[in-house]
């Protein structure tokens, strides 16, 4: 099976090339921005005709597209999000090859949910924000295609690799530093919020399994279970063992602050976004900026009953992970 994945370097293309890579019956293009990508090319600059161009040379089976922006302002999600995937569904139409198109939503485009519940797939989307819109558009113009596609809607991904600049990167990157410090005492705002966290290789494995299936339409990613921020920063905690006291202070969601020891005006710390008193606030997980409210859990019925797919990976193996990579730069 010839294979397209576009976002080979991102964070879910990664471990989603990894896992296509270990199947023998799979051959492999990458195409990107990137030098190291097989192919060069720039969806969100990029016209449909070139890319059609290089679609019939090829001839895949099964285009995978897991590119795509989570920062920036509307206008630029919009190009990497939105109008790049307008791109690749027209190359796919104006093509021979009569590819199959996998694209990786996210769990932002369905927007805030009711504390308890569980969102499934026929749940009505109002992103709360630039980044679930950009991502809803993009499903939609998927969905409208008339292409053999199907969406994956991915919740929280979690576990190696994950940003820095995440909530739980965040996290693990405050904690390092307490320990680094040796400050017995960190303080946390924020972390009431709930969010589905999937692990990344749990991903790719859906991913896998449905490049191979005949799904349409649209599938949660997700574990089934939301957790709160404070209960993975405890498991955290132990998985890192760190003996401090955690403590969550009162304070809105956004943006969070960690309290880890350090005095006003320590450089470093303000190089990553701090700021504060003695005791520098350190940037640590901030409230989602998903647009997702306080509360996010997906009904993954859909991915079991249609993919054979169902999370393995549990949460707290996918903190040790990030853990481990945080520790490293101790």
């Amino acid at each position: 099976m010839r294979v397209l994945l576009i976002g080979a370097n991102g964070y879910l293309g990664r471990f989603v090339a990894d896992r296509l890579l270990a199947d023998p019956a799979v051959q492999l293009t990458a195409l990107g921005r990137g030098d190291d990508a097989d192919v060069r090319f720039d969806l969100a600059s990029g016209s449909p005709g070139a890319l059609t161009r290089f679609l019939d040379a090829v001839h895949p089976g099964v285009v995978i597209n897991c590119a795509g922006a989570t920062r920036g302002g509307a206008r630029e999600l919009t190009r990497h999000n939105t109008v790049a995937v307008a791109t690749v569904c027209e190359a796919l139409r104006r093509s021979g090859c009569g590819a199959r198109l996998v694209q990786i939503g996210c769990g932002a485009e369905y927007g805030p949910s009711q504390p308890g519940s569980s969102t499934a797939e026929d749940a009505v989307p109002r992103p709360g924000g630039p980044y679930g819109v950009s991502k809803l558009a993009a499903t939609e113009l998927v969905l409208g295609s008339g292409l053999d596609a199907v969406v994956l809607r991915v919740f929280s991904p979690a576990g190696p690799g994950t940003p820095a600049g995440s909530p739980l990167g965040r996290l693990a990157e405050a904690m390092r530093r307490a320990m680094q410090s040796g400050d017995g005492e960190l303080k946390l705002t924020g972390l009431g919020a709930q969010r589905d966290f999937v692990d990344v290789r749990d991903v790719a494995r859906a991913v896998h399994a449905a490049s191979l299936s005949a799904a349409q339409g649209v599938i949660n990613i997700g574990s089934g279970r939301a957790v709160r921020l404070r209960d993975a920063a405890a498991v955290l905690a132990r998985v890192a063992g760190y003996g401090g006291a955690l403590h969550e202070l009162d304070g809105p969601p956004a943006p969070l602050r960690a309290t880890i020891g350090h005095p006003r005006g320590d450089s470093d710390h303000t190089a990553h976004g701090t700021h504060g008193t003695h005791g520098a606030h350190a940037a640590a997980p901030v409230a989602y900026p998903d647009g997702c409210g306080s509360w996010q859990q997906a009904d993954v019925r859909t991915a079991r009953d249609r993919l054979g797919w169902r999370p393995r990976i549990n949460l707290e193996e996918s903190l040790g992970d990030i853990w481990m990579e945080a520790a490293c730069r101790i």
